[in-house]
């Protein structure tokens, strides 16, 4: 009898262990967005593992709650401690009142229409957005061709175009656009876009962002939803594993630079309204994210609920695209919209109410 109450206490204070060591983790993990790729590339996309570790904790807060309930404290105090990321990855937002004033601002990739897609799903693509009725459409990887695009221009009187790589980034807007320039940066086949909208008499800057895409080919795609299913194991598993993560990290250290630069454009303009956007090819727990949004509002963090996935590749899903604005704007309501399905991203939506001073 003694035997097996020593052996239920161990156990008990082995899983308390446990608990401890993944909030500690956990933390870790969580705070690694500050962490620059330049300089550590290897530990810059151990945000990734941050919703699994997330999801240990509320089963080990449910465990606890069922064995032995006065020892739930310890993952809700888990919880507590990593408020910051939670809430960055999985925020928690009651439903605004949006006002008729708001600004609907759309980020959308679109996966260059018909140069990858069928299409069908070209067409679905250019429906969404002229039914999405947004004030602001901001498109990457568009490559418009004015033959498909002829209906958007129609419905969005002011239009404009800033092309990288073979691709463009596209503005359509219900206020006149004044200018545009493309904020410098190293890069292989991406780019930023910065345009300048009139708006209520005072000059918008909508900045449009592609950084740097990981690279990943189909195959190596297929294989990290492998491993996040359990398919691969041993040392294939190690082996695989280390050649993704030094793979992520190369290009993770290249975006540094790139979110670097745009963080120092908007810093140069933070006396005009500013609206950031679009594709970050980057988690919520980065360092991409958090170096743009240090000096910026997230909108999806401050007015949405729940994960927010925007990429949608198989298995793959991830919220890498956003919309930021600074203090001249109020977001009131932040959505990524999954009922489309014509790229493999998903459109972000959000309404802002301009602060005129």
């Amino acid at each position: 009898m003694l035997f097996f109450s020593s052996l239920k206490k161990f156990t008990i204070h082995a899983i308390i262990g446990a608990n401890v060591a993944s909030i500690l983790v956990m933390l870790l993990v969580g705070y690694s967005d500050r962490l620059n790729p330049a300089e550590h590339p290897v530990l810059s996309s151990v945000g990734l593992v941050f919703p699994f570790l997330l999801v240990v904790n509320v089963a080990f807060l449910l465990f606890w709650l069922l064995v032995k309930p006065r020892v739930a404290v310890i993952p809700v105090l888990g919880l507590i401690i990593n408020y910051v990321p939670v809430r960055t990855y999985c925020p928690i937002n009651f439903s605004r009142e949006v006002p008729d004033s708001a600004l609907k601002v759309l980020s959308y990739n679109v996966k260059m229409f018909e140069v990858n897609e069928k299409v069908e799903d070209m067409h679905a693509t250019l429906h969404y957005v002229l039914n999405s009725n947004a004030d602001i459409v901001c498109l990457q990887e568009a490559r418009m061709r004015n033959r498909w695009n002829q209906a958007l221009y129609d419905a969005y009187p002011y239009h404009d175009e800033l092309i990288y790589g073979g691709m463009s980034h596209v503005i359509m807007s219900r206020y006149p656009i004044v200018g545009k320039e493309r904020i410098p940066y190293p890069t292989h086949a991406n780019g930023t876009a910065a345009f300048y909208l009139t708006i209520g008499g005072e000059r918008v800057l909508v900045i449009s962002n592609h950084f740097e895409t990981n690279g990943l080919s189909v195959s190596e795609k297929h294989e990290i939803q492998e491993m996040a299913k359990g398919k691969t194991s041993g040392d294939t598993l190690r082996q695989e594993s280390r050649r993704l993560i030094v793979k992520l990290g190369n290009a993770a250290s290249k975006r540094a630079p790139q979110a670097d630069a745009v963080a120092r454009y908007i810093s140069e303009h933070q006396d005009m309204p500013i609206i950031v956007c679009g594709d970050f090819n980057e988690n919520p727990i980065s360092y991409v994210r958090h170096r743009i949004a240090r000096d910026l509002t997230d909108c999806y963090i401050e007015s949405g609920s729940g994960p927010g996935w925007t990429y949608n590749h198989g298995s793959m899903k991830v919220r890498i695209d956003n919309i930021m604005c600074n203090d001249r704007f109020v977001p009131c309501r932040c959505e990524v919209d999954s009922k489309i399905a014509a790229s493999d991203h998903y459109p972000i939506i959000c309404w802002l109410k301009m602060q005129h001073k």
